[in-house]
């Protein structure tokens, strides 16, 4: 049964099934923990719903079995940096986000919490989730990182206005419906090779599953250092998608930690959201500050923003594992070039029926018009010039007050480093 319901999901598109029980994730305590430290920020449904992710049963009385399938967005037809500002990181760890978070100089050691876990939660085959393990490297031996380096805009880097820096997995089609389809048909199959009385319900970001512990558990990847799923043989490009069910099938064996001593993800980080191996604090995270989070960025952060408008991929892209990644067989139909770096200034003026225009069918309608031009404001600040200021000086008097500020701060910014190349230049007269 579990080779034709394996088989099955390969035929609708997937590119890895595997099965694991329906018992408590181990890494359930620290789940908890993680969130009454609050580090999962404004994602209040997380705490509202952590009963159900650590147990089952509350999701599907009865449950038995969860498949766990993984489809692959790696698309090597454009592979434009998330950031566009190579290794632009806050100079020294966390002292700039800890002022805006008022975050602890040491804080706790909590594996990173379940930061996106359901379509509410846009970042979830790519944000971080709750993470089982060991805070230390593979052998026992404490992980080192390497110094920060200092934060550059893209005009230092000789790239005065390149456009906006959209995260991967959002230059498609919304995942949600692509997967969807393919999961109703699979849980059907399911249901019928069950027999009478098995019930299904199937997930694609939308459920309350801590869907990393589970897949490693399932044998899917293993969770690494930056909190995401890696797979040995897609890298770390993957959706994650499940079936609750009442039907029992033998488990497949989980997989094990192979990060070894590599800290890439973590000295990738341009808030040093990662603040050690395992653990995420997501109120620094670019992902969370560019989707999740409603109101205005914290003035601290903007800068480690880059030209970041919509989640960031940093950690991900620099994990070796990636050599291994394929392109998958359902997404590459929904790909949406005009998202790998539209234009900042074109974006900024969108009006809302433009902006539903442009975005319904993609994730990043999540964010609303306002969210996105907030997002769009902090990038130009941090590498516009000149030409971006009628733009952004329509944008400081939007209607929308969380446009405006963000466009007023944007304006300053980009003044302020005007002047600074005429003192540059006078100074060298």
């Amino acid at each position: 049964m579990k080779a034709l319901i394996a088989q099955r999901a390969l035929d609708l598109g997937f590119d890895a099934c595997r099965f694991t029980t329906a018992d408590p994730p181990q890494s359930a305590p620290q789940f908890r923990q993680w969130l009454d430290a609050r580090y999962h920020g404004e994602m209040d449904y997380l705490q509202r719903n952590a009963n159900k992710r650590v147990d089952l049963k509350q999701v599907l009385p009865g449950a038995q079995t969860i498949i766990c399938m993984a489809a692959s967005y790696a698309d090597f037809k454009s592979l434009v940096s998330s950031s566009g500002l190579a290794s632009s990181v806050i100079s020294g760890p966390l002292s700039v986000a800890r002022a805006a978070t008022g975050a602890s100089r040491n804080p706790p050691v909590l594996r990173s919490g379940a930061a996106w876990a359901g379509r509410q939660s846009e970042g979830a085959r790519n944000g971080r989730a709750f993470v089982p393990g060991s805070p230390t490297a593979e052998g026992g031996q404490p992980a080192t990182r390497l110094p920060a380096a200092p934060l550059r805009s893209a005009a230092q880097a000789g790239n005065p206005q390149p456009g906006g820096a959209i995260a991967r997995y959002a230059r498609f089609d919304d995942y949600h419906d692509v997967l969807a389809e393919r999961l109703k048909l699979l849980a059907e199959f399911v249901n019928r090779l069950g027999g009478a009385g098995t019930r299904s319900l199937w997930y694609v970001d939308t459920g309350p599953l801590l869907e990393r512990d589970l897949a490693q558990r399932a044998g899917l990847g293993f969770v690494g250092k930056h909190t995401n799923l890696i797979s040995r043989r897609l890298g770390n490009w993957i959706f994650l998608a499940e079936i609750v069910t009442t039907l029992e099938m033998e488990p497949d064996a989980p997989e094990t930690n192979r990060c070894g001593i590599c800290t890439r993800c973590l000295d990738a980080c341009p808030t040093r959201a990662i603040t050690g191996p395992f653990q995420l604090d997501a109120r620094l995270c670019i992902s969370y500050l560019t989707i999740e989070l409603r109101g205005p960025i914290p003035v601290e952060l903007r800068p480690a923003i880059g030209n970041r408008i919509y989640g960031c991929d940093d950690c991900l892209a620099v994990c070796p594992w990636n050599r291994f990644a394929r392109e998958g067989k359902l997404m590459q139909e929904h790909t949406r070039p005009d998202l790998v770096q539209p234009d900042l200034i074109e974006l900024l003026s969108l009006d809302d029926a433009g902006f539903k225009k442009k975005f319904t069918a993609t994730p990043i309608v999540r964010t609303k018009r306002r969210g996105l031009l907030r997002n769009v404001c902090v990038a130009l600040g941090n590498v516009g010039d000149a030409t971006a200021l009628p733009a952004l000086q329509r944008a400081a008097n939007d209607t929308e007050p969380l446009i405006a500020e963000h466009a007023r701060w944007a304006i300053q910014q980009i003044e302020k480093r005007a002047r600074s190349k005429v003192a540059v230049r006078s100074a060298a007269l």
